[in-house]
């Protein structure tokens, strides 16, 4: 009779493992469909940057400065794209003082000069309280 009992505490404690596994295994699986579903939404909103040669680009300067200003930017150049090489590497050239790097595409974005102005309307806002009299 004391048998009969380990026995069935047995039984119920294996399947009791059997289920907890299967929990485990269901959680797995649905952090794996998680971590693809997220992968792919963030390579979608990734820009791809292409460059040329003879373009003008601006470098990425992530050096720790020890007083950084809020408002200045982290940008510097403008620089000259020379070579473009396979996997995002690219050489630019200093048009100032003539120096060249190899450095990751992804720590450029292209430079725009001579940005034209647009006609703007301008219109003058009366006060309220003149108005009023």
């Amino acid at each position: 009779m004391y048998n009969i009992e380990y026995d069935e505490a047995g039984k119920q404690r294996k399947l009791q493992i059997n289920e907890l596994e299967e929990i485990h295994n269901g959680a797995y699986e649905s952090s794996r469909i998680y971590k693809e579903k997220t992968k792919l939404f963030h390579e979608k909103m990734i820009s791809r940057k292409s460059f040329v040669v003879g373009q003008k680009v601006l470098l990425f300067d992530y050096r720790l400065k020890l007083f950084p200003g809020k408002l200045r930017s982290q940008w510097v150049g403008p620089f000259v794209v020379t070579i473009v090489f396979p996997h995002d590497a690219v050489e630019i050239s200093s048009p100032k003082t003539g120096k060249i790097f190899k450095i990751n595409g992804h720590r450029l974005k292209p430079y725009y000069e001579n940005f034209t102005t647009m006609d703007v309307d301008e219109i003058e806002l009366c006060d309220l309280l003149s108005l009023e009299e």
